[in-house]
């Protein structure tokens, strides 16, 4: 029996409040401000919280990913409400495509200095540590946005020394798993669902915990899988001191992103 498990309203993790909240506490620990200001309402973005995001080493990359994605988001809003659903199929995978690529420009501007690349697979997902002259890949399945979002994840919980190791030098067993091997990749698979989750939702996309089961022979309506990402999304958002230091960089980019003020200047 295969449980669906996740009864879990993610949504309900990072609300519009919550996420200048948390935009606002991410700027204070990289230092991009002195201090934050305090506001009545937290979604009230003042001047004051919109000047972090002009720190002059990531200003021209933000202002214009964010640029980029307002654009990408409302072409595909237009073309969803004018086709019909046997189109519909073909607009869905040029927008997959399209988010996909912007979310690889974002990446790779903003990490230049780790000598890193998020890279398009066309197979399942696997990290390539760097080698000779060529820098570190982290190939993600099929061009999916949201197996790049998962394997950004990983690399922002692997450390320096899990980075040098290909696919970080973890045990991974394929769909089939039995139970004792399914409660193991549960365990391992907490933390970087959790980011996965927070990054999600900063791009205001639905999330959805991913036991990579469907071929399961065993009850699995025990887990507490569900349970568990939800948890640590919840703990990072409170703690966000708990972050690895690369999530912290890219999910304040994402939320800044898609919360500060946007212009067509």
């Amino acid at each position: 029996m295969i449980s669906t498990m996740d009864n879990h309203d993610f949504t309900a993790l990072l609300t519009s409040d919550q996420s200048v909240a948390l935009l606002n506490s991410l700027s204070e620990l990289q230092g991009f401000t002195s201090s934050i200001p305090k506001t009545e309402h937290a979604s009230i973005i003042t001047d004051d919280v919109t000047d972090i995001a002009y720190d002059k080493r990531i200003k021209p990359y933000l202002t214009s990913a964010q640029q980029q994605w307002k654009i990408i988001n409302a072409e595909y809003h237009s073309q969803a409400s004018i086709f019909d659903t046997t189109l519909n199929a073909q607009v869905q995978h040029d927008y997959e495509s399209a988010i996909s690529d912007w979310l690889i420009s974002l990446f790779n501007q903003l990490f230049s200095e780790q000598n890193v690349e998020l890279v398009r697979g066309d197979k399942e997902p696997e990290y390539f540590p760097a080698k000779n002259n060529s820098p570190a890949r982290i190939e993600f399945a099929h061009g999916f946005f949201a197996s790049a979002l998962h394997e950004l994840s990983h690399w922002c919980i692997a450390g320096k020394k899990r980075r040098q190791l290909p696919d970080y030098g973890y045990w991974y067993a394929p769909d089939g798993r039995n139970a004792a091997q399914q409660q193991a990749f549960e365990q391992l698979e907490i933390k970087p669902q959790a980011l996965e989750c927070l990054f999600t939702l900063a791009c205001k996309r639905h999330f959805q915990v991913s036991q990579d089961n469907l071929f399961a022979d065993f009850d699995t309506t025990t887990s507490t899988f569900a349970a568990d990402v939800y948890q640590q999304a919840l703990q990072y958002i409170q703690v966000p001191q708990t972050l690895p230091r690369d999530a912290k960089v890219l999910l304040w980019a994402l939320l800044w992103i898609n919360i500060c003020p946007y212009s067509q200047s």
